[in-house]
């Protein structure tokens, strides 16, 4: 029977994570941010790389450069945004373009692109998933990343 390993740290905390981080809706996104940096810290990760974006379009853009990086590639990206929805299609455009280029990164080099960048409706979905300490997406962020990280490397 295969036993799943609920040991998050990934070769003492010498793991390479980068985060791609919106300033669009930074109350949100930030709550995001600092909750996945703590839990990355509390694993053991001594070193993480940030990048700011202005908005969530600009994400893959950026992710994909970091993932096809031949020195200090990342071994995990971790993408954080809030799209709110409003009274176009806008929100939806964005977050069907985001979603398709982060997950063809992450095919195409093999890097795990962690995607929280998060749709939603309204500010009380968002305050929910990216300001409460109970759901922080942020936090699964993070154990996503070092989980797939470690995945990786064993496959490779």
């Amino acid at each position: 029977m295969l036993k799943e390993s609920k040991d998050l740290s990934l070769r003492q905390g010498n793991a390479r994570i980068a985060i791609v981080a919106s300033t669009y809706n930074t109350k949100y996104v930030d709550g995001m941010l600092d909750a996945a940096l703590a839990a990355l810290t509390n694993a053991g990760v001594r070193e993480v790389e940030l990048v700011r974006v202005p908005g969530a379009f600009e994400i893959p853009v950026v992710t994909a450069k970091l993932a096809r990086r031949k020195r200090r590639r990342p071994e995990a990206i971790i993408c954080l945004g809030v799209i709110l929805r409003g009274e176009t299609t806008h929100a939806d455009n964005v977050g069907e373009t985001v979603s398709r280029l982060l997950g063809e990164i992450a095919v195409e080099t093999s890097v795990p692109v962690i995607h929280e960048v998060l749709l939603l409706e309204n500010k009380t979905q968002a305050k929910a998933r990216c300001t409460s300490k109970k759901t922080n997406r942020g936090v699964e962020a993070a154990h996503s990343a070092l989980a797939m990280a470690r995945l990786i490397g064993g496959v490779s």
